[in-house]
């Protein structure tokens, strides 16, 4: 038994862990600790009570009512459970806390392991200006922009637009999840624009800092995937296309990314592992890029495991969240970079409660359920037939991926796994996912991050023509 307040020994492995996180991630964790022999504690809403990963666990502890604020997001009795759990590490999945510093130093000030980097990282990343700055300073290349936060004279704001040049886009500081956006076309809608984000900021994050950067035209979204211990090793996991997004929302992941030339995806890889070798980074974590015309600019960090790793894990072989465990007790990586071989092709559908044209969620009780199975495909969910998903939370309900050889043979699983699978009694994007895994644009590879948005805009304009 665990005694709290204490930790394993560096390098020994953890013997209770608890889940700070909830649905298919819960799960996902709860999942690799089994294998690694781990004992672990969930905990949950009064309205996830009934939840699979719950009733898995080795115990579970409610933390409150089902709003996130007085649950999921109440570090005070997230503690609290591991304390009377004598759990030894908090795991924070992905959402929720994952990326709060006051969290991750509030569970290490209590004599807990938090599994994720080092808070000063989380905070320096957290933080868009100093992320970026961070990066030009371990030569990640930057889109061009403000050197910084931008300043409160107008003149000065127009002069640094004028120089980067239009399109520019409005960004705040501490956003995330493409909350926090402006884009400026001319000259003189820019002044009342960095208002308005600013003010969009500070209602949103707390922080009305805003800083400006080219908008770049038809890029795509490219991220690199790294794992680093405590030891000075880090090492890429090759790189996920995430270019398939509504209102900056992934829906479609695939790795690795199409219509990239080897020797890019090589040389970007080594300069973000190299990045966490000189940031002293520790964990799983996220390079996010745009990618256009054969150049990567950076545009934030995710200091978490992401929704997507599935992808990266079926063309590496490796378990991401297995080696965020290890490497947060303190052991050294287990693989070089030659071990790390490319294996085929990976893609990823995000399956979600919501209405597949206006994207409504669609909360309410699940009748019937059934996934897919075969070759190359794997399924990540949390939900069951007779499953109420509650309005409070995220509508992801599940995550299908289907791995190949090929990128053809994996489009080819998909396809199958797709019309396989039965959701009844709420609504769900699987006819989107259908349609996108027959459109001969995204088939081609390198569609770019406008692309589902413009998709989605003519099909409304040729149906209203129709009506």
């Amino acid at each position: 038994m665990a005694v709290f307040g204490s930790g394993p020994r560096q390098g020994a492995m953890f013997e209770k862990i608890l889940i700070a996180n909830r649905g298919e991630i819960a799960l996902r964790i709860q999942r690799a600790c089994r294998e690694l022999g781990i004992k672990t504690v969930a905990v949950h809403s009064e309205a996830d009570a009934d939840a699979k990963y719950v009733m898995l666990a080795d115990e579970s502890v409610c933390i409150g009512p089902p709003p996130s604020k007085d649950s999921y997001l109440n570090i005070p009795a997230i503690i609290s459970a591991a304390e009377v759990t004598d759990a030894q590490a908090i795991h924070p999945g992905y959402g929720f806390l994952s990326e709060n510093a006051d969290f991750a130093e509030r569970v290490e000030n209590s004599g807990f392991v938090f599994i994720g980097p080092r808070p000063d990282n989380i905070r320096t990343m957290g933080d868009k200006v100093a992320a970026k700055a961070a990066m030009k300073k371990v030569g990640i290349p930057c889109v061009p922009g403000s050197d910084g936060a931008l300043p409160d004279d107008p003149k000065e704001i127009r002069k640094i637009a004028a120089a980067v040049g239009y399109p520019v886009i409005i960004k705040a500081a501490g956003g995330g999840g493409g909350r926090g956006m402006r884009v400026v076309h001319t000259e003189a809608a820019l002044v009342n624009a960095v208002q308005m984000t600013r003010t969009e900021a500070q209602s949103a994050f707390g922080n009305p800092m805003v800083y400006l950067e080219k908008f770049l035209e038809n890029p795509r979204h490219i991220e690199i995937q790294v794992l680093a211990d405590e030891h000075r090793n880090a090492l890429f996991l090759w790189e996920r296309d995430c270019s398939m997004q509504r209102r900056h929302q992934k829906i479609i992941e695939e790795a690795p990314a199409p219509e990239l030339k080897a020797r890019l995806r090589d040389r970007i890889g080594e300069r973000c592992a190299e990045a966490c070798v000189k940031l002293g980074y520790r964990g799983a974590g996220t390079f996010e890029f745009l990618y256009e015309k054969d150049e990567f600019y950076f545009i934030e960090m995710n200091t978490r495991v992401q929704v997507e790793h599935p992808v990266s894990e079926m063309i590496t072989g490796i378990d991401i969240v297995q080696e965020q465990v290890r490497i947060a007790a303190g052991q050294k990586l287990r693989y070089r970079q030659k071990d790390i071989q490319l294996r085929g092709h990976a893609i990823e559908c995000r399956i979600n409660a919501e209405n597949p044209v206006s994207f409504v969620p669609s909360p309410g009780r699940i009748t019937r359920f059934h996934v897919p199975g075969g070759p190359g495909i794997r399924v990540d969910s949390h939900v069951y037939a007779d499953y109420f998903v509650p309005p409070y939370y995220d509508s992801l309900i599940a995550k299908v991926i289907a791995h190949g050889d090929t990128r053809e043979q994996a489009f080819a699983r998909m396809r199958t796994a797709l019309s396989e699978m039965v959701v009844e009694g709420i609504q769900t994007n699987l006819p989107l996912h259908q349609e996108l895994m027959n459109d001969a644009a995204f088939i081609r590879g390198g569609t770019s991050i406008h692309f589902l948005e413009e998709r989605m805009a003519k099909l409304k304009k040729i149906a209203g023509e129709a009506d």
